[in-house]
């Protein structure tokens, strides 16, 4: 990946479009490495160096502070030990808390004080490097002319990579602020503000014609190209066809969403067409990936942890073939210290104060093997086959897969004290702690291998353990392409021209994958039977991903109930508790308790822009409420 921005120096832009007035003070370039635009954009070898510093805005949320914070939905919920973490300020409808000044500790990735597009994944956050990164492909752009010293797939390369990351970043921008200003020029240092604030839809407009125009210009896979040759074999996170297709749509299906809908229209409705376009663009790079032409397929379940971490003596960048879109991972060991250690409960497995850990009622979306949805986790369903008194019995194998769940082994080799090598996750037991465990019954171990503790690892929890996830999977598109589908064309059934798979059909990829009945046909009769079982597959699939507050932003169910609701499970432990098999185990007087509920209003929907940026032209307002 860092071959040609290793070897070779990079132009130092002037300003940041807000806020950021200073080259040295904002990136601290040394004087030599400032080289003339006529040196930096004359060849490609030179260009492509310019270009790379992009893919180090690029935040990695996954490792941005010892301890990360990136799932803010109704999904995952953090032990009261610290406070700091933007998931507790959401909890209490604090959404300034992705600024950096009201961040004392500097653990968002949102905003940070300090920011660098060096290699220290500290000094990642989206707000300054996403703005910086604009201007920088804006200054590419109007460049492309002193590219002379290149052939056309050279230049063609350039070009797509500077329109993808323009569109990306934009779109990073809109999906959490609403409709802004979309940059597509260099603007002048000593010109004031006056560009104003678009429409929603406008904004991905803009985006879309980047990101089609991207998609155009690049290649499907950089290794088959000729400059890609020159680092054959280290071109997987270069930008390609099916990551600008893969966004396109992404930023179509967003645009075409209740939210996004509704400040462009005033429709609370999905937008049919810009839904056709999303399924459409998702549609051709899904089909790409079928029949071989690109590098990217789903891996087998047995593999399905490659998708977030990786294990062993040798470094391997985690995501396999799964991963769409990722940004770089800045060394090898910067997860076993925080990350790695976030998801255990302290003491008992590991020496980290803070747990984060999924909600039951979340945990509920996880239906039966059959692919059928549990209606009520406390009641027995002669359908489903779900039975309250055997509540791990039968599920989803997705369940086993991301849950620590009550029982279950999670210290293999000795355990100082025997009773806490098994969950102890009913009420009331060692591995339940309001400050310092788990607040809700279960443990998520979706991230980390079941060693990851201090007595199967010793306090190195495992040197070759790295976490990275990527912003976008293949198991996203299928999804988002189900949605588009249905949504754009009116049915279960709906699908594109391009694309041989029906909405059904796509999520049936992914339920064949794990091993999960299909869609039921209750469920694909009509579209309103339909999307809360879509909506169901994307929040077991996606789980704690970094996708499910947006989700339910666009969906325009972030301030309802259920979804402001944050629960436990508690139940006894039934005489004959086996450890040997607990998925078998019977339990007594299960129920679910709310820990917390969000008061949310309309005006959480969005984030509020800084004020010093809001305050400083009047066509550029704060977002309604702030």
């Amino acid at each position: 990946m860092n071959k040609y921005s290793k070897t070779l120096p990079v132009v130092c832009v002037v300003a940041v479009l807000w806020g950021l007035t200073s080259c040295k003070k904002f990136l601290d370039r040394e004087p030599q490495s400032i080289v003339s635009a006529e040196n930096a954009f004359k060849d490609f070898t030179n260009f492509q160096g310019y270009t790379e510093e992009l893919y180090h805005c690029i935040p990695d949320f996954s490792n941005a502070y010892w301890t990360n914070s990136w799932n803010w939905g109704e999904d995952e919920i953090q032990s009261t030990a610290r406070d700091f973490h933007f998931v507790v300020k959401i909890d209490n409808g604090d959404f300034w808390g992705w600024q950096a000044q009201y961040d004392g500790w500097q653990a968002g990735w949102m905003d940070r004080n300090n920011t660098n597009t060096n290699d220290d994944r500290f000094t990642k956050s989206l707000w300054k490097l996403g703005w910086y990164g604009i201007r920088k492909c804006n200054m590419g752009l109007e460049n492309m002319d002193k590219l002379t010293d290149a052939t056309q797939e050279e230049k063609n390369l350039i070009k797509g990579q500077l329109l993808f990351f323009r569109g990306w970043f934009h779109f990073m921008f809109i999906q959490y602020f609403g409709g802004l200003p979309y940059i597509d020029k260099v603007l002048p240092g000593d010109q004031k503000l006056t560009l104003p604030r678009l429409k929603y839809s406008e904004c991905a407009d803009k985006a879309a014609a980047d990101f089609q125009e991207a998609a155009n210009l690049l290649p499907i896979n950089w290794d088959n190209t000729t400059a890609g040759k020159r680092t054959l074999g280290k071109n997987q996170l270069r930008i390609n066809k099916i990551m600008a297709l893969s966004y396109l749509g992404k930023n179509y299906l967003w645009a075409g969403s209740p939210l996004m809908n509704y400040v462009s229209t005033g429709n609370k409705t999905y937008h049919a067409e810009y839904c056709k376009k999303a399924a459409v663009a998702l549609g051709e790079a899904l089909q790409l990936c079928e029949v071989g032409e690109a590098p990217y397929k789903l891996v087998e379940f047995s593999k399905y942890y490659t998708n977030f971490y990786s294990s062993g003596q040798n470094f391997q960048m985690p995501g396999s073939t799964e991963a769409i879109f990722r940004g770089p991972y800045y060394f090898a060991h910067g997860s076993t210290y925080g990350t790695a250690k976030q998801y255990g409960p302290n003491s008992v497995l590991v020496d980290e104060a803070i747990t984060f850990a999924p909600t039951a009622n979340y945990v509920d979306y996880y239906g039966m093997a059959n692919g059928l949805p549990i209606k009520d986790i406390t009641q027995p369903d002669a359908e489903s086959g779900y039975d309250p008194n055997y509540p791990w019995r039968g599920r989803d194998p997705r369940f086993y897969n991301d849950f620590v769940y009550d029982g279950v082994k999670c210290i293999q080799g000795a355990a100082p004290i025997e009773a806490n090598r098994y969950a102890n996750l009913f009420t009331g037991g060692s591995y339940r702690d309001v400050s310092t465990g788990s607040r809700t019954g279960y443990l998520l171990y979706k991230f980390i291998p079941i060693t990851s503790n201090k007595f199967d690892n010793g306090y190195s929890y495992d040197k070759g353990l790295n976490i990275h996830l990527p912003y976008m999977r293949l198991a996203d598109v299928y999804l988002m392409y189900a949605e588009a589908a249905a949504q754009g064309y009116g049915s279960a059934a709906g699908k594109s021209d391009n694309y041989g798979r029906t909405a059904t059909e796509a999520i049936n990829v992914l339920r064949d994958r794990a091993g999960v009945g299909h869609v039921a046909a209750q469920f694909t009769g009509s579209l309103e039977a339909f999307m809360p079982e879509m909506r169901r597959e994307r929040a077991v699939e996606l789980s704690f991903e970094g996708h499910r507050f947006n989700d339910l932003r666009r969906w325009m169910q972030l301030i309802q109930a259920p979804y402001t609701l944050k629960k436990s499970v508690e139940f006894d432990r039934a005489p004959g508790f086996n450890s040997a098999d607990p998925k078998n185990n019977r339990v007594l007087n299960l129920r679910e308790v709310t820990i917390l509920e969000r008061r949310f209003t309309e005006k959480h929907y969005w984030f509020p822009l800084k004020n010093s940026d809001a305050s400083m032209y009047l066509e550029f307002p704060q977002n309604p409420g702030w």
